[in-house]
């Protein structure tokens, strides 16, 4: 084990040497590590978690452990880790567990380190099991942090570019930031993809695979592994639409809705798929309508969905959505879909406790008067109903000049904004 952790000490030094967009704007770092707070990182695989931690706790003393090598896994014990440790990082005031949920029973190891005072900052990839362990054992005792690919901001810091709103006064302008624009829209935010672009879509193919097998099929115990693969890959077929647990049966010619239903959580739990209901005051219709779906980058979109054509609508409503995430909007907590009473659908309804704070539709190219005409109605009538702060039409880059009280701007305005 002494051994393993030398080696853990090497893969630490050289990660911290790197040179790596700074996400902790917006954090107080400070404030964070002072705190005797578990710290917990989550997000998807490969999204800068482990990064992000490493500049939390850069030039400070630390100990490392990744639970993603198995051969830690193999040998773990409590008493030969707490014998090793101070050998190993002598010295050190913090404790990072990488990937975490990897070991078996580790709230019991967090909750045993934390009551014996030692500061720890924990990465993991999976949303359901952290959550629901984290508030079993460590109940109001930790500070969560999601981590998502790269924003546009971060992704335009990573190309060494800047713009603002401000300063775009030139159809050169324009071209510049639509271009860039394009590149994020298509290839998505994941670091590693982003930093080569060539490869992206191999890299971002073979991320998919690794996530349905490590962090579902191998920690489910999944025997029909194929089913899976199937309802994942049809998922990214469909990403932005609508489905429910009986078409997706009928359509995958699975025997039981039960096994959809459980297949189609587990997609959730490693931040792979996000879903969210139709908003409706009475549980019923949430239960009842059909769910839309979205996938957690849009480069995996172009890696692995196979489109005859590239769906420049539902990727850019894919994209906003991830936004929301970003911003904090929670899936069927204050994050739905709406339908007005004449079927129109509204794309985004964001609540902040019992107020209705956004309406947000999507559209690509509103340059048709009818286009414009058909989502301005759209969003005019879910207003009278819902009576919202604000209803946003955001568009790829036209700013429609309309009568109604509704804010239209370009989405590459509403990126780089400041949040309100």
């Amino acid at each position: 084990m002494k051994n393993i952790l030398e080696q853990h000490k090497q893969e630490a030094v050289v990660l911290q040497s790197g040179n790596y967009v700074d996400r902790l704007q917006g954090y107080d770092k400070d404030e964070i590590l002072r705190s005797s707070l578990v710290k917990l990182i989550t997000g998807p695989r490969r999204a800068g978690k482990s990064v992000f931690a490493f500049l939390l706790l850069k030039d400070l003393p630390f100990a490392y452990m990744n639970f993603d090598d198995d051969e830690l896994l193999k040998v773990f014990s409590y008493d030969k880790m707490m014998e090793i440790l101070p050998q190993v990082f002598p010295g050190f005031k913090y404790i990072f567990l990488d990937e975490i949920q990897n070991l078996d029973n580790w709230e019991s190891l967090v909750n045993k380190l934390h009551r014996r005072g030692h500061n720890l900052i924990l990465t993991g990839s999976n949303s359901k099991l952290l959550s629901r362990e984290m508030s079993t054992a460590l109940t109001g005792r930790y500070l969560p942090i999601h981590l998502l690919p790269f924003s546009f901001k971060e992704f335009l810091s990573s190309q060494h570019k800047s713009f603002s709103p401000q300063n775009i006064k030139t159809p050169e302008d324009l071209g510049s930031v639509l271009q860039v624009m394009q590149q994020y829209m298509t290839n998505g935010g994941f670091p590693e993809s982003v930093n080569n672009p060539l490869l992206a879509d191999e890299y971002l193919s073979t991320l998919f695979d690794s996530v349905l097998l490590k962090d579902i099929i191998r920690r489910f115990s999944i025997k029909n592994a194929q089913q899976l693969y199937s309802l994942a890959n049809y998922m990214l077929t469909i990403f932005s639409g609508t489905f429910t647990y009986n078409s997706l049966r009928e359509i995958l010619g699975l025997k039981s809705t039960t096994t959809v239903q459980k297949f189609a959580s587990y997609l959730e739990e490693p931040f792979l798929f996000y879903y969210i209901s139709r908003f409706g005051n009475k549980m019923s219709i949430r239960n009842k309508s059909p769910k839309k779906v979205y996938i957690v980058d849009n480069g995996f979109i172009k890696s692995r969905s196979h489109e005859l054509s590239p769906n420049y609508g539902r990727r850019l409503e894919n994209l906003v959505f991830i936004e929301l995430i970003r911003r904090g909007y929670r899936p069927d907590l204050d994050l739905f879909y709406y339908r007005t009473q004449n079927n129109k659908e509204i794309d985004f309804l964001c609540k902040k406790g019992h107020q209705n704070e956004y309406l947000i539709q999507v559209c690509y190219d509103t340059s048709k008067p009818s286009t414009l005409k058909r989502e301005i109605g759209a969003l005019t009538e879910a207003s009278m109903e819902l009576n919202p702060a604000k209803s946003i039409l955001l568009t790829w880059n036209e700013t429609p000049q309309h009568s109604s009280p509704i804010i239209s701007l370009p989405v590459w305005k509403w990126l780089l904004a400041e949040r309100d």
